[in-house]
């Protein structure tokens, strides 16, 4: 675990310092001229499905399906008829969520709607959003990458995510839950301000042990265990 901790560490030293610190929000994210959706609940028959849009369309995606003129309140879910465009056709009657950018999970205007979970609700409505100009299913992970694109997490916080959402035990769900809270990226940008003064102190980078002891949380018998 340790050697683990100060390779990221002496990585973010180094060079950029993605692994411990969240992106400017000035960032492109990738693919950001499209509007994703996807199936963000589990598959297969269930009380609610929840499918979420991200991306600069999302809002007349909403009004498309829901053929209404205006977006319901940011943030309060509101009930509505959601309908085919194609042909008119009611889909479902269901709770909406519109989530404008940067105040949203990708950092990008978003859309939640919360349909009855039955196949084939969630592959109508599935169809009726690939049908509007704009947008695009979503590659595998892509939500994430956008969040981390747009700086609202950083690396250590989306792997701290994905351990959560496969996290089986209490005790991995405890370890995951305090990385997403930042728990390993403080731990980190903390080493990597000790060796950047260490690197800026000597002129070039180096790696004396003494030093190592000094950093917060490495103890000596740690360190020596790890040659």
């Amino acid at each position: 675990m340790w050697r683990g901790l100060w390779t990221l560490a002496a990585q973010a030293a180094r060079g950029p310092r993605r692994l411990c610190t969240r992106r400017s929000s000035g960032a492109a994210a990738p693919g950001s001229g499209a509007t994703i959706f996807a199936l963000s609940s589990g598959q297969g028959r269930c009380g609610i499905a929840v499918i979420r849009t991200s991306g600069p369309s999302s809002g007349h995606a909403l009004r498309i399906l829901t053929a209404a003129r205006d977006l319901p309140p940011a943030r309060h879910a509101s009930l509505r008829l959601l309908s085919d465009p194609r042909s008119g056709e009611p889909l479902d009657r269901a709770l909406v969520l519109w989530f404008p950018g940067p105040r949203s999970f990708t950092g990008e205007d978003c859309v939640e709607f919360h349909v009855h979970g039955g196949p084939a609700v969630v592959s109508g409505v599935l169809q009726a959003l690939g049908s509007v100009p704009g947008l695009r299913p979503a590659e595998a992970g892509e939500f994430t990458r956008r969040a981390f694109a747009n700086g609202k997490l950083n690396l250590t916080e989306v792997e701290g995510l994905a351990d959560l959402i496969h996290a089986e035990t209490e005790a991995q769900r405890r370890q995951a839950l305090r990385q997403l809270d930042g728990e390993l990226g403080h731990l980190c940008r903390g080493w990597a301000e000790t060796l950047t003064k260490r690197t800026l102190k000597y002129g070039h980078w180096r790696w004396p042990w003494v030093h190592i002891y000094e950093m917060p949380g490495a103890g000596r018998d740690s360190a020596q265990g790890h040659t």
